[in-house]
C-alpha cells in the first residue's frame, strides 16, 4: 500500500506566509523612475556632484535617488563619483 505524505496545515501556513512576505518585499523594492522622455548632455564642472545634477532635472515631488540611478545607468557608472570635464547624459523630465 503506497504511503501518502500529508503536509501539516501549520507548515502550509508558514510556507504561504513566507511566499507572501517575499512577494511584498519584491514589490516594495521596485521604484518608479521619473518620466524620462529625452536626454541631454551635461559637462561636469568643478564642485558638481551627482545629487545636485539629478536634483536639477528631477520633477518636484519625485525622488532624486531614482534620477541618480537613471543617470548612472545612462552613463554606465558604477558609483556616484564624477569628475570635472566629464560629459554626462542626463534625463530631461516633464514637470506636471
Amino acid at each position: 500500500m503506497p504511503r501518502h505524505t500529508i503536509i501539516p496545515s501549520r507548515v502550509l501556513i508558514v510556507i504561504s506566509t513566507v511566499v507572501v512576505a517575499l512577494v511584498l518585499l519584491l514589490a516594495s523594492s521596485v521604484q518608479a523612475t521619473p518620466e524620462l522622455l529625452e536626454t541631454s548632455d551635461y559637462k561636469v564642472r568643478a564642485g558638481d556632484n551627482l545629487w545636485e545634477i539629478a536634483d536639477d532635472v528631477t520633477p518636484e515631488g519625485r525622488d532624486v535617488r531614482n534620477t541618480i540611478e537613471a543617470i548612472k545607468r545612462l552613463n554606465d557608472l558604477d558609483s556616484s563619483v564624477i569628475h570635472p570635464g566629464q560629459l554626462l547624459e542626463v534625463p530631461v523630465s516633464i514637470q506636471r
